[in-house]
């Protein structure tokens, strides 16, 4: 069984729920089961490196942001409170 990664993160997820379903019922033939197992492994795994890159994308844009927010406002002088 080879078939091809889902096209979103969403589609993976429901394709490996669905086989967590099918396993945990329990009435497929065992080479259906570890065929299975194996898909959900590669879903598993792409699931993560997806995550793995969003994560990493966040962590760019908040870099971005907190260096932008931690610059200090150019106070010159001129008395105060």
């Amino acid at each position: 069984m080879n078939t091809p990664a889902p096209n979103s993160f969403e589609s993976s997820l429901l394709e490996l729920e669905a086989i967590v379903a099918s396993l945990e019922a329990g009435n497929i033939p065992l080479g259906d089961a570890l065929e299975a197992y194996q898909r959900g492994a590669r879903l598993i795994r792409q699931c993560q490196d997806t995550l793995a890159e969003a994560e990493g994308r966040i962590q760019v844009l908040e870099q971005d942001l907190l260096r932008e927010f931690d610059a200090p406002p150019d106070i010159s002088g001129g008395g105060g409170l």
